[in-house]
């Protein structure tokens, strides 16, 4: 668990830097800045270019994370040829099908926004510089060198941002040209990770395939319905409300969303070096190895998106007011799609236990079912509830899908992420709520937030200490206090 640690908590830095700049972006300057319909459309442009990646990745990023290790030195640059190459597969026919029906896949995704139509071509570009992206920095992860690539992830893209927003503020850019830019902006940011995957290991071209070609072809076609349907969970809803509502309120709707996104900030960060671990403890048929690092990455993930989640549900109010009151409507929003966050931490590294196992397939189809659920309760709610539909369905669709994982691993796997740390968690997650919410402090929003904040965090800190609820954490806890003694 030494290597998870330390690299994921230099990614979990790296990751709540980008979250800072993000918070920044997304709160201050978008919603001050950009007009709430043209940061309506930026949200559209990326939940769509997101759901696309899958497809023109081909599920490289995934298949190159499983089968790495299997290939010797000398079979390893044939493999590397064919996982750059494989995209292609998924890249060209989306560029044919962009291509020559442009115009009726324009018109129907622009029935109640317009201005939709003329910025298709953005999502596919936006699209092709994700999938890309993912390729190469699961090329960085197969090497254990995962801070950079979730550097150029988290933050680079953000800073970028804040870049071109406070330029268009300044008149320097017209509003087209940042546009023009911010795809350019992710477009970069693939060279760049490109030019990084190569200097761990440069390629040399061999198309002389490995052994196994036509299973990696196979497994790659079933990931991208696993990394499509995923995706779907998290970004359809962007997408599906602009067919039903004014673009405006996709804008509000991604605030929301997004304030409850910093939720899985701590998965994400672990996720970088538990997903080739994981790869490797299956490979190795380690089943000891595997149950520890399953239940030891539920609760370290259990323990930080609790708090996040109790964090941000007791001070939202005080957040609300910082902002522009249109934006201020997302309060239920918030709470459904954060508590699936919460959800998805507490399962700990199982995405990774089911992608690289032999059972994937499976989990694939579950998958593929539950995005076709998350799509018609989308078209079903969001009509009826508006932005709390989409909220309502993703929350759903999300539990419906969690269920089902936890319940697979444990009859295949048998084992669970949850031990009896867990309940000492969740006890005093509820008994933080349920005391912090009877304080109000009258002061400035922001100060109320800090205080608020403070006095959570350092009862919550003290407890999980005191009690040694978890052997990570306290002993990351012992280092920053110096190994003070603990009493009892």
């Amino acid at each position: 668990m030494g290597v998870v640690l330390k690299q994921s908590v230099q990614n979990l830095v790296v990751t709540y830097m980008g979250f800072v700049f993000g918070a920044v972006n997304t709160l201050f300057l978008y919603t001050k800045i950009l007009p709430a319909e043209y940061y309506g459309l930026v949200t559209f442009i990326l939940a769509s270019g997101a759901i696309l990646m899958p497809l023109m990745a081909f599920g490289v990023q995934n298949t190159l994370v499983k089968y790495y290790s299997f290939y010797s030195d000398d079979e390893k640059d044939g493999f590397l040829t064919l996982m750059v190459l494989v995209p292609l597969l998924g890249i060209i026919p989306v560029a044919l099908i962009g291509l020559f029906w442009y115009d009726p896949l324009g018109d129907w995704v622009s029935q109640v926004n317009p201005i939709i139509k003329h910025y298709l071509w953005y999502v596919f570009l936006v699209g092709l510089a994700m999938a890309y992206f993912e390729v190469f920095n699961a090329w960085c992860k197969v090497h254990m060198k995962s801070v950079f690539g979730n550097f150029m992830k988290e933050v680079f893209a953000r800073v970028g941002v804040s870049i071109l927003l406070l330029l268009y503020y300044f008149e320097v850019i017209s509003l087209d040209l940042f546009f023009k830019c911010l795809v350019g902006l992710y477009l970069l940011r693939t060279i760049i990770i490109k030019i990084y995957a190569f200097t761990l290991r440069y390629p040399k071209l061999n198309f002389h395939f490995p052994a196994g070609t036509r299973e990696i072809l196979s497994y790659s076609f079933l990931i991208i319905l696993g990394g499509s349907a995923a995706l779907i969970l998290l970004e359809i809803d962007k997408v599906m409300l602009n067919q039903f509502v004014n673009i405006e309120n996709v804008a509000y709707y991604g605030v929301a969303v997004y304030i409850a996104t910093v939720i899985i900030v701590p998965s994400r960060a672990m996720h970088q070096i538990t997903y080739p671990l994981t790869a490797e403890l299956l490979n190795l048929g380690d089943s000891e190895g595997l149950k520890k690092l399953y239940q030891r990455s539920s609760l370290t993930l259990f323990i930080a998106s609790g708090i996040l989640f109790v964090l941000i549900i007791l001070n939202l109010n005080d957040l609300y007011l910082l902002i522009p009151e249109n934006y201020r409507s997302g309060f239920t929003i918030v709470f459904l799609i954060g508590f699936a966050k919460v959800l998805d931490s507490i399962l700990g590294n199982n995405n990774s236990i089911l992608f690289n196992s032999q059972y994937y397939k499976s989990v694939l189809v579950f998958g593929v079912g539950l995005a076709i659920l998350t799509i018609v309760l989308n078209y079903w709610l969001i009509p009826k509830m508006g932005m709390e539909g989409a909220a309502l369905a993703s929350f759903v669709s999300i539990l419906i899908f969690n269920m089902v994982k936890l319940v697979f691993v444990k009859m295949k796997f048998d084992i669970l992420p949850f031990t009896q740390a867990t309940l000492k968690v969740l006890a005093t997650l509820v008994l933080l709520s349920v005391l912090f919410n009877l304080f109000q402090f009258p002061f400035h929003p922001i100060i109320n937030i800090i205080l608020k904040s403070t006095l959570i965090m350092v009862m919550y800190v003290g407890i999980l200490y005191r009690f040694d609820i978890s052997e990570d954490v306290t002993g990351i806890l012992s280092k920053w206090l110096k190994k003070i003694p603990r009493s009892g």
